[in-house]
């Protein structure tokens, strides 16, 4: 048992009682007081977090009902026109219409063309489709100078084709042999004949060149025909896909067919004597020929011819 000054002494009271109702009690709010104020003022950070979490995926699927979206090109596409094929499209069917149209109007325009051309290679670089004298050939084909029906004018000026030779057999051969013609060395037929109708040789040739240059292009080179006629009686007819044209049996038949015509159609009947009265009637632009160009070539190779030169 104990004893002493400690055993006597009376038992003291707990701390803690002791520091409970010495301390003050602090002024400060409960937890559970904060949780209930924040919870009505605002939501907590979590509430808010979550809801941005939740939204998007109702405004999403708002979207995805009421917007169609863009069709995106993409410009490193494996060929280098897939991002322009919007636009290329359109440009494509313009173009094709564009062709029809013009493929419609050449085919228009070639089926209205009065006449078949006739292509001819010669130094002027033409094309004529030549339609002389078949209608009427009963009228000047005669194998001589017929009397003139009308009155021959007396001042024909310096390119009237009735006119003595103004050139050679000799200079008529050397012009023929140098174009490698196929009716090279018949230049004494040429001559002769140009006498006998009393038509200058020269216009012949001249004739000659314009024509086919001298039998080597065009139907010349298989119906030996200077002038390139249609198809007259006594002589066959060929390439009547294209109009028909006479054929002759030898150069100096087609020579001859052609002094006939000038000589007794355009001279006796029509009374036209010089190059620019004849080649409207025996080309016209009606034709599709080129008047004014097939007269200047003729004067061009008859002034040549004259001063000596073999070449125009």
């Amino acid at each position: 048992m104990a004893s002493g000054s400690y055993a006597k002494q009376k038992p003291r009271k707990p701390i803690e009682a002791q520091t409970r109702s010495v301390i003050p009690q602090r002024a400060t709010r409960q937890l559970s007081e904060i949780v209930a104020e924040e919870e009505e003022t605002e939501p907590s950070v979590f509430q808010s977090r979550l809801s941005r979490a939740l939204q998007p995926a109702r405004t999403t699927e708002k979207i995805n009902v009421s917007f169609k979206p863009r069709k995106v090109v993409d410009e490193f596409a494996p060929h280098p026109l897939a991002r322009h094929k919007v636009w290329l499209k359109s440009v494509v069917i313009c173009m094709v219409l564009g062709a029809i149209t013009t493929a419609v109007l050449l085919s228009a325009g070639i089926a209205q063309r009065p006449g078949n051309p006739q292509l001819v290679d010669f130094t002027g670089g033409q094309s004529y489709s030549i339609q002389v004298g078949g209608s009427a050939a009963g009228s000047w084909q005669a194998n001589k100078p017929i009397a003139a029906k009308t009155a021959i004018p007396t001042q024909t000026g310096p390119y009237s084709v009735l006119h003595n030779p103004t050139i050679s057999v000799a200079f008529i051969n050397q012009v023929l042999a140098s174009y490698n013609s196929p009716a090279a060395g018949k230049g004494q037929a040429l001559y002769d004949l140009g006498v006998k109708y009393g038509i200058d040789p020269a216009f012949a040739l001249a004739f000659f060149m314009h024509e086919s240059t001298f039998g080597t292009a065009g139907e010349a080179r298989t119906t030996l025909s200077l002038g390139n006629l249609r198809c007259i009686p006594n002589f066959a007819c060929v390439d009547q896909d294209r109009g028909g044209y006479a054929s002759f049996a030898s150069w100096e038949d087609g020579f001859q067919a052609w002094y006939e015509l000038i000589r007794n159609l355009y001279v006796s009947q029509w009374g036209l004597t010089t190059v620019n009265q004849i080649i409207p009637k025996y080309a016209p632009a009606s034709d599709n020929n080129d008047e004014a160009a097939y007269i200047a070539a003729l004067k061009h190779a008859i002034d040549t011819w004259h001063a000596g030169i073999l070449t125009p």
